[in-house]
């Protein structure tokens, strides 16, 4: 894919984690999910390199870049097909919401080791009933003195099991108010209180997801990260790094699937010419090709904003770059599966996994049709519907 426009440190980058990504590829990480176990290898080796902290403060260990560097990261491993899901949210989520907003404390406990890949944190919001309405999260966090008690419920939070700690999006009572707003906190894995069960997913994938309860959860005041009264900002903050990390799923996930059907397309023959001559197979892999470039050029918008610190212009093209990017993935992951026919449903392929995979660029880590209702009436200025 075309380069044109990144920096020649970028450009550097990108081939040095492509060269990362092939000596693992999609073998490995089938592999890996096949014995239920994690991809610490390559997560080890690319922290190593410098890859998983490229985001995060050079005072830090990190690699004082930004989301334009990690989402180059992703996307390359997911184009060696090997990408690394807990990026989205342990350096790109909790990494940028603590080296902005945290306590000095706080970054000297998690940043170094976040950077370096031997401490890991989640990420927990979405909750059984509210779904994609943040405001009708009901975790809640009340004063106990000097510490937090912080009780309720969370799903679909992905890495509890080796995450060394949680970022859980809870709400505090306004004590001007009564109204509850949205707050961080840091919950250790171990903390009393704090349970997890493991959701049967159909999605074949390293990464388990969970069901969190919190009961009581007593917390240190130290466990609040930022200013009590600058939640959904310090939210946010958070929120637009996901949608460009998972843009970066999507599209590393694209180009994977759609350079399998390529070379297929090149060497299948069973007329006269390969497959890839008639325009029945060529120019719906076209099509994908332009869709997967056309998102990524995007989520290079997005990113660039975000770094500069433009909050609002990066909320806006996050979540348009999230929305194209899932759409791009979906159509090239079965647009791939249907040019190698029978064979895009075997194993010795390894695309059909993908078909089931794909759709979570569309739905988390929030749905298409959410990012529709932002960008019709925050850009648009159309009036709301719900």
């Amino acid at each position: 894919m075309s380069t044109d426009l990144e920096t020649e440190e970028h450009q550097a980058l990108r081939a040095a984690v492509t060269a990362l990504g092939k000596r693992y590829g999609r073998d490995y990480m089938t592999s890996v999910v096949r014995d239920g176990a994690h991809p610490r290898a390559l997560w080890t080796e690319a922290a190593k390199l410098g890859y998983l902290g490229v985001n995060l403060p050079e005072e830090y260990g990190g690699g004082g870049g930004g989301m334009a560097e990690l989402s180059i990261v992703l996307e390359e491993l997911g184009a060696a097909g090997s990408p690394l899901l807990m990026m989205v949210v342990s350096p790109a989520i909790c990494g940028t919401v603590i080296a902005r907003f945290g306590t000095e404390a706080q970054k000297q406990q998690w940043l170094p080791g976040l950077a370096d890949g031997s401490l890991t944190m989640a990420f927990g919001i979405t909750e059984p009933d509210a779904g994609s309405n943040s405001h009708r999260i009901t975790t809640t966090a009340r004063k106990d003195g000097e510490d937090w008690l912080l009780t309720g419920r969370k799903v679909f939070v992905s890495g509890v099991d080796i995450a060394d700690a949680t970022l859980v999006v809870g709400r505090t009572e306004d004590a001007r108010s009564g109204r509850l707003k949205p707050c961080l906190f840091i919950v250790p894995r171990d903390a009393p209180g704090f349970g997890r069960s493991q959701i049967d997913m159909e999605l074949q994938a390293p990464e388990k997801q969970f069901e969190l309860v919190l009961d009581d959860v007593r917390l240190p005041a130290d466990a609040l990260v930022g200013d009590e009264d600058a939640g959904l900002l310090q939210l946010f903050a958070g929120l637009n790094p996901e949608r460009i990390m998972t843009a970066a799923f999507g599209i590393g996930m694209g180009r994977y699937a759609l350079a399998r059907a390529v070379d297929y397309a090149k060497t299948r023959q069973v007329w006269k010419e390969p497959i890839g001559s008639h325009q029945a197979i060529a120019h719906p892999l076209a099509q994908a090709h332009i869709e997967l470039e056309l998102a990524r050029l995007m989520m290079q918008k997005a990113a660039r904003l975000y770094d500069d610190g433009d909050d609002t212009g990066a909320g806006e093209a996050a979540n348009m770059a999230k929305y194209a990017a899932g759409e791009a993935c979906v159509r090239a992951v079965d647009q791939a599966v249907h040019t190698l026919g029978g064979n895009g449903l075997t194993r010795e392929y390894g695309l059909a996994s993908l078909v089931t995979a794909a759709r979570v660029a569309r739905i988390a880590p929030v749905s298409r049709e959410m990012i529709l209702n932002y960008v019709s009436h925050q850009s648009l200025g159309l009036p709301k519907s719900y």
